[in-house]
């Protein structure tokens, strides 16, 4: 276990291709970059401590698992941890959920949204949040996005119509939206923004936090998020009738929303005015997750100094476009996109793979990306990839070209140095043409 302090370590020398054999890519026989297993969630390469697994351990000993009990809210874990939340983001209230979907969800409800209504967001983001609209009883309409990812507000408008009552923006891959503008065209169009801040846990625009620009701001806890308690979440808004309906659809049930409001009338009647839908976390990943907020900022900055380091590496390579952010560190780190812009990007993401880096291309046909639009059967049915392209040309376009390398905060700088060693090597055997995107692909089996 790594405390990611190496992933703070002065850029090293980036390793050169020497001989002939170094030079060749290990998909043709060469050497790889690297043999070690690429550092991901799954693999273990976790920013988990011994002070957080003993916070787990000290709730699952004291046998009050259920989030509401005896106790009063502020001495519960799901309590604190949700005054903890308002603290660090500087909003009224938080709420402590099962997953980031769920968040996502109980926002859009809660927000007075009518069952039925189409709400706008990105064709580039995570299955859950179409899937979020879904659940709330919505339909999801998908914008295209810009050759960086971003929400296209010019397609926005073009594809506009009254039926639209909520923006549902996603600062995905850890990338922040252009929330200026965004909110500016909610506001002119009556509707409210919901921020799917899902993957951008602890990243900011301009010296405000993800997740504060909208009406409200949804999160997930899950393992490969800045927070990991397995799977979880929470939302947050300044809205306290919002959040009112929120705790009594997550399942504060038999008057245990009023938990949440101590010193005050609660903003809904009853709890049996909504529906319940127990989305609530429970007080073992809530332990986990309070311990690990006292070391959150060492985790950001691990992400922010690995990724820093590797795309101005990489800025120079000429094969590729490293995604740009809407405004100077608006990211997080934890993932490192780029387009590929000659070539065939499929081809691109499997070499780095057999170099030793774990690589996707989002728009490959041998891999079925929940992150890919046209992989979404229970919004398209039967209906032709082709066409379902179609819909959304720019974004296939520039999903098909883009290759995606997840940035653990655990990598040491050593790991950061072999990943721009392997990423110039695959485009440096692209540039000489030793394989042309038409040839076979024998020699990768």
């Amino acid at each position: 276990m790594t405390l990611g302090n190496e992933a703070l370590l002065p850029p090293q020398r980036f390793p050169q291709i020497g001989d002939a054999d170094d030079a060749r890519l290990a998909i043709f026989g060469g050497s790889p970059v690297r043999r070690a297993p690429w550092p991901t969630y799954d693999k273990g390469a976790v920013f988990v401590h011994a002070e957080d697994e003993e916070a787990a351990i000290r709730a699952i000993r004291s046998h009050l698992y259920f989030r509401y009990d005896w106790r009063p809210m502020h001495e519960t874990e799901c309590g604190r941890l949700e005054a903890e939340l308002c603290q660090y983001f500087g909003t009224a209230h938080a709420l402590a959920t099962s997953s980031g979907t769920t968040a996502l969800a109980l926002a859009i409800i809660a927000a007075g949204i009518p069952a039925g209504s189409a709400i706008a967001l990105p064709g580039f983001t995570f299955v859950a949040t179409p899937s979020a609209v879904i659940l709330a009883g919505c339909k999801p309409v998908l914008i295209e996005v810009d050759e960086n990812l971003h929400l296209d507000l010019a397609d926005l408008r073009r594809r506009w119509t009254p039926d639209i009552k909520a923006i549902l923006v996603v600062h995905m891959r850890g990338f922040a939206a252009d929330m200026e503008a965004l909110t500016s065209l909610a506001a002119d169009m009556g509707v409210p923004v919901i921020e799917d801040a899902v993957p951008a846990l602890g990243a900011e625009l301009n010296g405000r936090k993800l997740g504060t620009f909208g009406l409200a701001g949804a999160f997930s806890t899950q393992s490969d998020k800045s927070l990991n308690s397995g799977e979880g979440g929470f939302l947050i808004t300044n809205d306290g009738a919002l959040f009112a309906r929120a705790v009594v659809l997550s399942g504060a049930y038999e008057g245990r929303f009023r938990q949440h409001f101590p010193d005050a009338q609660p903003p809904v009647p009853t709890d049996l005015d909504l529906p319940l839908f127990s989305f609530r976390m429970d007080e073992i990943r809530a332990a986990l997750l309070r311990a690990e907020m006292a070391r959150l900022p060492v985790r950001l900055e691990n992400f922010r100094a690995n990724y820093e380091h590797v795309a101005a590496a990489l800025q120079n390579v000429s094969e590729i476009a490293v995604r740009q952010p809407v405004a100077p560190g608006a990211y997080l780190g934890e993932a490192l996109i780029f387009r590929v812009l000659c070539g065939d990007a499929e081809w691109f993401a499997r070499a780095l793979c057999r170099e030793g880096i774990d690589a996707r291309c989002f728009g490959s046909s041998q891999d079925c990306n929940v992150r890919v639009f046209w992989n979404w059967r229970f919004m398209f049915g039967t209906a032709d990839v082709g066409a379902i392209k179609a819909l959304l040309p720019n974004t296939s376009r520039h999903l098909d070209q883009a290759v995606d390398i997840p940035l653990s905060s655990t990598l040491s700088a050593a790991d950061c140095d072999q990943l721009v060693q392997a990423v110039r090597k695959v485009a440096a055997a692209s540039r000489r043409q030793n394989r042309r995107p038409s040839e076979p692909t024998a020699a990768l089996r």
